[in-house]
């Protein structure tokens, strides 16, 4: 297997980031989101919390970002997380690879704790996020609806 690589995310990774998400939303795995995003929808990401793209042998093949949790100042250092691998590279280590750059890189811009969401039933990703530490910590029942269907989501946080 070819090694990965991570780095810090730039604008011009926009295209690559959107063909990665909009997998994600195809697969209906992972996200509530229907709608595909374009390159120009991602360039809006790039408002200074940390994102990471992950390469092997010069192709972003996974990504991972942070964004606003809550506006509320008390919540400054609380971000949310993303984390999507393209389909063809999904196992190979490329979503740990992601996960393993951005924790230092929350933990250097002053986030004290990450959190997400995740489908009870995407068993690869909560595999994923218990093998870099973080802790499942309850469910949302009925969260949100993704094509008319109530679907619960398991909070998973991790304490920089």
């Amino acid at each position: 297997m070819m090694p990965h690589h991570s780095r810090p995310a730039t604008p011009t990774d926009a295209s690559d980031l959107a063909r990665i998400y909009n997998q994600g939303i195809e697969d209906r795995s992972s996200t509530f989101e229907t709608r595909p995003r374009t390159p120009q929808d991602i360039e809006t990401w790039f408002d200074g919390h940390p994102i990471v793209v992950v390469e092997q042998e010069g192709q972003i093949i996974a990504w991972a970002s942070t964004s606003t949790y809550r506006t509320r100042d008390c919540y400054a250092g609380i971000a949310e997380f993303s984390v999507y691998v393209g389909r063809a590279k999904r196992g190979t280590g490329a979503g740990t690879a992601a996960m393993q750059a951005l924790i230092p890189a929350a933990r250097a811009a002053g986030y004290w704790k990450l959190l997400s969401r995740v489908f009870p039933e995407n068993t690869a990703s909560r595999k994923l996020l218990a093998s870099v530490g973080f802790r499942e910590v309850g469910t949302y029942e009925k969260h949100a609806q993704l094509d008319g269907v109530w679907k619960n989501v398991v909070i998973v946080e991790l304490v920089l």
